[in-house]
């Protein structure tokens, strides 16, 4: 066993003082297999059909739609009227259940697990047909209708629910299902902070490292410089930018990085290099020849990665606060983009409906405390007093 821990690598014996961390190790597994569903997302939360058999021929709406550009016309299915009134050219695969579950013809749909996109309006599906003789759009009580749930009223809902057997998490002001809405603004958060934390990291190194190793003035100038750019109100100039722009995800991401997000790590780098370059190893690697390059990320860049991997979980925070906050402004993302910051100012103006406002908080204050936790045991297991390459 001694013999075995004497030949660890130091990466090893962080990894293993990782996994000895509970709950940051848990919380990690989570993390990533909550990534993954949200990744999956599209088969589980769709309201595309997975499978339809009719007239003993069978298509695969959601997988046509996910591989190719194939779309599936709704006459091509048997479906040509939605309540009796409107005609569309794509099939509504919920009512289509029901219709073949009538018909008794053998034909059949299989919907995913959960039957609900974050797009959709899915509300006035619910409504109870009525013939519109007079032609004012509201049933009035000379009107026949059918009359699903046996009251004598044709029910007319409401766009905004609160949660049910049907929608788990309620629905939005805007007939939307706020679960489905949940899971892939989830994965847009995630990812949005990944981009962020690639593109800073680049930068910040390349920049950071630069001013570190050669110092002098490059290091006086190219810190008046970063003080100078930061001193510019990013946020302000963020929602200039995103009101004309209407980004995307990664476009967002890159404004993001490109204003401020680079900074910080830039000055973890700087002073890491600052204190590596006078160590003999360096001395030796410029006694033989290396380049600045080979010397500043082959050589000095492994041993300064301790800081720069513990901010990690700590900026992955910051980016997705930071993109809840510009969705809650409404400078982010674009509508009908899912995101949690929308959802928030949704309930903001909707206090009533309080799973408009618990649902994206309790989203957001979990994934937080599971990111925190993974840092706190990222940070002790990369503890330099406890594993270090010099020692």
């Amino acid at each position: 066993m001694t013999n075995k821990n004497l030949s660890e690598s130091i990466l090893q014996k962080r990894i293993n003082r990782f996994k000895s961390i509970k709950r940051g190790y848990y919380s990690l597994i989570i993390l990533i297999s909550l990534y993954v569903l949200s990744i999956c997302a599209p088969i589980i939360f769709n309201s595309k059909a997975i499978m339809v058999k009719y007239n003993d021929e069978y298509y695969f709406p959601l997988f046509n739609s996910i591989f190719s550009n194939k779309n599936i016309e709704a006459k091509d299915l048997g479906q040509f009227e939605i309540k009796g009134k409107k005609k569309y050219g794509q099939p509504h695969y919920r009512l289509l259940k029901k219709q073949y579950q009538k018909e008794d013809k053998g034909n059949w749909v299989i919907m995913p697990l959960y039957p609900y996109d974050p797009y959709e309006e899915v509300i006035s599906e619910k409504d109870e047909q009525f013939t519109d003789v007079n032609g004012n759009g509201v049933w009035d009580p000379s009107e026949n209708f059918i009359d699903e749930n046996g009251n004598g009223i044709a029910d007319k809902y409401k766009y905004t629910n609160f949660p049910n057997s049907q929608h788990l998490l309620g629905t939005d002001n805007q007939g939307r299902d706020v679960l489905s809405r949940l899971i892939y603004g989830f994965n847009i958060s995630i990812t949005f902070a990944i981009v962020c934390c690639f593109l800073s990291y680049i930068i910040g190194i390349i920049i950071g490292g630069t001013l570190g190793y050669f110092g002098g003035k490059v290091d006086l100038f190219g810190l008046r410089i970063i003080e100078i750019y930061g001193s510019i109100p990013f946020l302000f100039m963020l929602m200039i930018l995103a009101t004309f722009i209407k980004p995307n995800v990664y476009i967002l991401a890159s404004m993001y990085v490109f204003l401020t997000g680079w900074i910080g790590i830039t000055w973890y780098v700087r002073g890491e290099f600052l204190r590596e370059k006078s160590k003999d190893y360096v001395s030796a690697a410029v006694s033989m020849g290396q380049s600045h390059w080979n010397v500043m990320f082959r050589h000095i860049l492994p041993n300064s990665l301790t800081p720069v991997i513990t901010f990690a979980p700590f900026a992955i925070i910051g980016y997705i606060s930071a993109l809840v906050s510009l969705d809650y402004l409404g400078f982010g993302l674009q509508p009908p983009t899912p995101s949690w910051g929308e959802l928030m100012a949704q309930g903001r103006t909707n206090l009533q409906y309080w799973h408009l406002i618990v649902s994206p908080l309790f989203s957001i204050g979990a994934t937080l405390f599971l990111i925190t936790f993974i840092g706190e045991a990222i940070r002790e297991a990369f503890d330099p007093k406890v594993h270090s390459r010099l020692r």
